[in-house]
């Protein structure tokens, strides 16, 4: 144990501790900017800095060990000194219209510089000029960044994508995309990550809410929206609700004030997802020298796009399955606009994602069967926030409502979906009784859960051993890929999800400086899956009645036409999002 002294207050922490975690520990928060634990401890930004006795410089917290003896200020006059004049250093080469900023309320900057009692600038404003393609889905502005290089970081270290470098020298110094190409070239999934690790404004998904509202102001219009399983474990945060309190009819409440015509659940397309993905396992189990192995899953845009991009070797082996969204989008206009009398031309389709990458998903034009854009606009679960706050509903007060008849039906193995494991699990869970005509366990095949970046497990079906695998973060993607090529593993299904956690943990989702959230929010799924009464997707009545109905039986050349699509004819960048 080492024995140090904080503004006075003796402790005793193990060795190898910070500074910054030892004084957290003595309830002092040292202010900082770039750190992000784990992840970017470089100390750039100079906000953290503390006074040592005996030593003429400060030193950053965040990576100086405390030493035997040591006796540490935070918040002598030389910190607080060098502590705004890093900030108003920083401020001068910041846009600070903070009023137009999506951070705005949630940035470390903003709230640093407002707690030191920083009002004006005191340095010449050298703001970098904001250039960028205002169509593609990511969004950087250059004037808002303050080169803390946590995006560079969480790209390079667990996305192992690489996008991000510094750029320049000097005062010259910037982030740019890596060698200088533009970014529909850079091979960027798209995951977000970026965005929700960036302390300030300096990224953004594009903003796609106006045309939510043009589309709910034209009365010829019908507007039906969905939202996906790792939004109803988010939505409330912002709004400061409790984890048990950011219910699912809350948000169908507030979606129908904002005046949604029609409030559906992407569980049930979740579930179709899963007779449809399920089923072409067997098929492929049953004839297994026609196909390439392992078969993956193709939910996500963001694996998708770096698959496509990074690995297209292994494009054949992907599920043609459409993820829950396209799905959702294909049938609201074939199958939804006939059982209920509307004209399809007259829908737009909205989709509510907790991932940047879906907006780009709904503008590939390959990805459509329906004979119109199956998905119209995409808005991440924070412009969703934006949505419900600009309408001054108090989500808190909100009476619960039911989705509309029909779509809003959904079982336990379609919420999981938002989790890391849960499309595997729930395809596993169906696939089982597509086999051999009977349930297992609701729970048989847990061993697929967990935040462990790449997990396996062999499960037994009616005598066929299976051997599965659950990769999570694109750097773990990357691992698994590799050791799929060099025949040092072999499987039969894979699970890719482009963010850490899954789902729950998506570039779309709100963000809380310094803490990932994926794992309570995954919690949180499962825990909603083991208290609804249908946790099997064929139990679905709606999926049920839609193949009795609409489309016969997974796989059916209907169901392929609506709800299955070939990656490899995917554009990577659509002309929507082309400069």
């Amino acid at each position: 144990m080492v024995n140090l002294r904080i503004n006075g207050i003796a402790l005793s922490v193990q060795e190898g501790t910070t500074i910054m975690n030892a004084a957290h520990s003595a309830g002092i928060d040292i202010p900082h900017l770039c750190y992000w634990e784990g992840l970017n401890e470089i100390g750039a930004c100079r906000i953290c800095v503390v006074e040592v006795a005996g030593m003429d410089k400060l030193l950053s917290a965040c990576n100086t060990e405390v030493k035997e003896g040591m006796e540490i200020l935070t918040n002598s006059p030389r910190v607080r000194l060098s502590r705004k004049t890093n900030v108003q250093l920083i401020l001068s080469e910041h846009d600070c219209q903070c009023a137009t900023c999506t951070r705005s309320g949630n940035c470390a900057l903003q709230t640093i510089a407002k707690n030191l009692g920083i009002a004006n600038p005191i340095y010449k404003d050298i703001t970098e000029k904001f250039r960028w393609n205002r169509h593609f889905p990511l969004i950087r502005n250059s004037s808002k960044c303050i080169k803390c290089m946590r995006c560079i970081q969480v790209c390079d270290d667990i996305q192992d994508l690489h996008v991000w470098e510094m750029v320049g020298t000097a005062q010259r110094t910037s982030v740019g995309v890596r060698n200088g190409v533009r970014m529909d070239e850079a091979r960027c999934s798209l995951c977000g990550q970026c965005i929700t690790h960036c302390p300030v404004g300096a990224l953004r998904e594009r903003n796609d809410m106006d045309e939510v509202l043009d589309a709910l102001a034209d009365p010829d219009k019908i507007t039906m929206v969905q939202f996906a399983p790792a939004v109803r474990v988010a939505w409330g945060e912002k709004a400061g609700l409790h984890r048990v309190e950011q219910t699912t009819g809350k948000l169908v409440a507030a979606l129908k004030q904002i005046g949604f015509d029609y409030v559906f659940d992407t569980v049930y397309s979740a579930d179709m997802t899963i007779m449809e993905e399920g089923s072409e396992l067997i098929k492929r189990m049953g004839n297994k020298e026609k196909y390439s192995w392992p078969m993956f899953t193709s939910c996500c845009s963001g694996w998708l796009r770096f698959v496509k991009s990074e690995f297209p070797c292994f494009l054949p082996n992907l599920s043609t399955a459409k993820s829950p969204q396209q799905m959702f989008g294909a049938l609201a206009k074939t199958y939804m606009a006939e059982k209920l009398g509307i004209d399809p031309a007259r829908i737009v389709s909205v989709s509510l994602m907790p991932c940047t990458a879906k907006k780009y998903e709904a503008d590939v034009e390959q990805v459509n069967g329906s004979g119109f854009k199956d998905v119209d606009i995409v808005l991440t679960t924070r412009e969703l926030d934006n949505l419900i706050l600009a309408d001054g509903i108090n989500a808190g007060e909100l009476k619960e409502m039911p989705f509309d008849s029909f779509f809003g039906e959904g079982t336990g193995a379609g919420v999981i979906f938002g989790a890391t494991g849960g499309v595997m699990e729930a395809a596993l869970r169906s696939a089982y009784f597509l086999i051999t005509k009977e349930n297992p366990p609701a729970d048989a095949f847990k061993n697929v859960r967990g935040m462990n970046g790449w997990k396996e497990a062999t499960f037994t079906v009616a005598g066929t051993h299976m051997k599965v695998a659950v990769a999570n973060g694109l750097g773990n993607a990357r691992r698994l890929l590799n050791a799929i090529k060099a025949d040092a593993v072999e499987y039969d299904f894979v699970e890719i999800m482009a963010c850490p956690g899954g789902c729950a943990g998506g570039g779309g989702q709100p963000i809380h400086d310094g803490r990932e959230m994926a794992e309570i929010r995954g919690g949180e799924l499962y825990n909603i899956d083991s208290t609804l009464p249908r946790r099997f997707s064929h139990e679905n009545p709606t999926v049920q009645l839609t193949y009795r109905e609409y489309l016969g039986e997974p796989l059916s050349r209907r169901a392929h036409q609506l709800l299955h699509t070939e990656v490899e004819g995917w554009d990577l960048t659509p002309e929507t999002m082309k400069q």
